[in-house]
């Protein structure tokens, strides 16, 4: 990829970061006078900035993956530590995400390891701009889809839950079921040796080409919710997390991609074709006849 493209995508990335970080410390409590939220924000690019180094160097991709589930995680202990006061909603928020990046971090790492490589990294880790790029997105990846929670967490405003929160635990709850299940569905079907060159279309993929996608957007959905009664002013602008989420997952990375490389493997195979055009992209919903 070029640098005219990759530099610039760094630069855009690192801006809407310290935009939203900027809108999300409004009513932030502070350490030392500065926000709260905006000392977490900061976490997800520097701990990417610092493995990408050691991971161009040596040319791997092994630790993408991981490296965003510890900003996550390390984010959450940051804003617990610094804030001088936390109630149930920052506990559930809190440990709603530490699950979630613990499970989806440990599955990918696991996977690579496995595999021995990520496809989606065989050219980019071998030109510096393009890596850095990739590696400063998974930062703004990291912040943005936890925004909304990690502003709620650092928040000065307590309000004692509602419906709103309780809506919002029970997508957190069906998106998270539907990602780890689908998730387990691909890896035994992989595992399969006569199924190593065909295409799932079983279990939860039969009702859709991204099931895992839909439990990804859901649960942020939810949490979103969760967050939303102790936003307030320009925190709001950190509801911007579900939608984040949706627009990289249909239609920058994702979906884009592997929908992409599924038409240059099975795109003459009429199993397949017919299999994109009975089953719906992202949302489960039984297939059409």
């Amino acid at each position: 990829m070029k640098k005219t493209i990759t530099i610039p995508s760094t630069i855009v990335s690192i801006f809407l970061g310290l935009l939203i970080a900027l809108a999300g410390s409004q009513g932030s409590e502070t350490y030392n006078g500065v926000a709260i939220f905006a000392i977490c924000a900061s976490v997800s690019y520097i701990l990417h900035w610092v493995i990408f180094i050691p991971s161009f160097i040596f040319q791997t991709e092994h630790y993408f993956d991981l490296t965003g589930s510890i900003s996550y995680l390390s984010a959450l202990v940051l804003g617990f530590y610094l804030a001088p006061s936390v109630d149930i909603r920052d506990l559930i928020i809190g440990l709603l995400i530490a699950v979630w990046a613990i499970r989806l971090g440990s599955f990918l790492f696991l996977r690579v390891k496995q595999d021995g490589k990520d496809n989606r990294f065989t050219v980019m880790k071998t030109q510096f701009h393009w890596y850095l790029m990739t590696w400063t997105i998974g930062g703004l990846w990291v912040f943005l889809t936890m925004c909304a929670g990690l502003a709620a967490i650092t928040s000065s405003k307590s309000v004692p839950l509602g419906i709103t929160a309780y809506i919002g635990l029970a997508l957190w709850v069906f998106g998270f079921a539907i990602e780890v299940i689908a998730d387990r569905q691909k890896r035994i079907f992989k595992k399969q040796k006569d199924k190593n060159l065909e295409f799932i279309t079983t279990g939860l993929w039969a009702w859709s080409r991204h099931p895992n996608y839909f439990g990804e957007i859901t649960l942020w959905m939810g949490l979103t919710l969760i967050a939303l009664p102790v936003l307030s002013g320009w925190q709001l602008v950190t509801l911007i997390s579900p939608i984040f989420v949706y627009i990289l997952l249909t239609r920058i990375s994702g979906i884009k991609l592997l929908e992409d490389r599924g038409m240059k493997k099975w795109g003459s195979d009429p199993e397949y074709i017919d299999y994109i055009n009975r089953t719906p992209a992202l949302i489960l919903k039984k297939p059409r006849p």
